[in-house]
């Protein structure tokens, strides 16, 4: 796998970012709502009634809201690395399951965990969904076991990510003196072999460029800053660039003005994977699977 061994990500800082973010999330978290819809769609032509859904890398709660609506009988757990984020998400989406308390929803429960470490026993999932979580993560793999861990036998795992692409308007004008101002993002063929390597089968991933708009390079950042998405590699510069380098960075995305907006590209990388019967033992012995006869008893 081609992960990219000179790359980090700063995790006790993106963890701190998030519980900071968690009171303004909502407010700028446009595009995580429209992949979370998007996502949702393609559950219409996937057959699968989970039983337990796991929600990681929850946030403040949007999309267990959706996944109650769509499975309404199935017990399911928000995970996230920040607290504060799910504390949002236990009292204004516990407002959802109040109203529906005399229908047959169940209700959340949350987890406040690293996803790669998860606090569940071996198979207790059906569905694992992880919206926009993935591309936080400085190498997937870990991860993406302990998913295939805790999902049983036939068990999906629902995802989305950011690709390289993602913010490339922003890391082509700004400045690299110093170090790397937006950080980078996992190919979907990385992506792909990781999962396999994980242990899932038959992973089927696409690709879509969304555009997002903004009225000026301060909205775009203020947009990142609040919803806890600013640059958390190792190797960010720890200082200001000097104001040569900014004006020159402000210049060159004004270029690229059309009807009054600045543009900000974000590679959507969407997928999903299944968990299937295990050929070996963990002790690698293989496992024989006996059939009745037709017609026997």
């Amino acid at each position: 796998m081609a992960i990219d061994q000179d790359f980090a990500l700063d995790r006790p800082l993106l963890k701190r970012r998030f519980e900071r973010a968690a009171a303004t999330y909502d407010e700028v978290a446009v595009l995580a709502r429209e992949v979370g819809r998007r996502m949702d769609e393609r559950l219409d032509y996937i057959r699968v009634q989970p039983k337990r859904v796991l929600d990681l890398g929850c946030g403040t709660g949007a999309d267990l809201e959706m996944l109650g609506k769509r499975f309404p009988t199935a017990q399911r757990v928000g995970a996230d690395l920040a607290l504060p984020m799910l504390a949002r998400a236990r009292g204004e989406r516990g407002l959802f399951d109040r109203l529906r308390a005399f229908g047959r929803t169940q209700r959340s429960e949350f987890a406040c965990t690293d996803a790669a470490a998860l606090p569940f026993a071996r198979a207790s999932m059906s569905l694992v969904w992880s919206n926009l979580m993935l591309n936080w993560l400085s190498d997937p793999l870990p991860a993406l076991k302990e998913i295939h861990r805790v999902l049983e036998v036939d068990g999906m795992l629902m995802f989305s990510t950011f690709g390289p692409d993602t913010l490339r308007e922003l890391r082509a004008v700004l400045p690299t003196k110093g170090g790397e101002r937006v950080h980078r993002f996992i190919d979907m063929h990385d992506l792909g072999d990781a999962l396999v390597q994980a242990g899932f089968t038959d992973p089927v991933m696409d690709m879509e460029m969304v555009t997002m708009t903004y009225s000026s390079v301060d909205e775009l950042l203020r947009d990142l800053r609040l919803a806890g998405c600013a640059n958390a590699s190792t190797a960010r510069p720890r200082g200001l660039s000097g104001r040569t380098g900014w004006a020159g960075a402000r210049r060159a995305l004004e270029a690229l003005r059309r009807d009054g907006r600045l543009p900000a590209s974000f590679e959507v990388v969407q997928g999903h994977a299944w968990k299937a019967q295990p050929k070996t033992t963990e002790d690698g012995r293989s496992v024989i699977r006996f059939q009745p006869k037709p017609g026997g008893r």
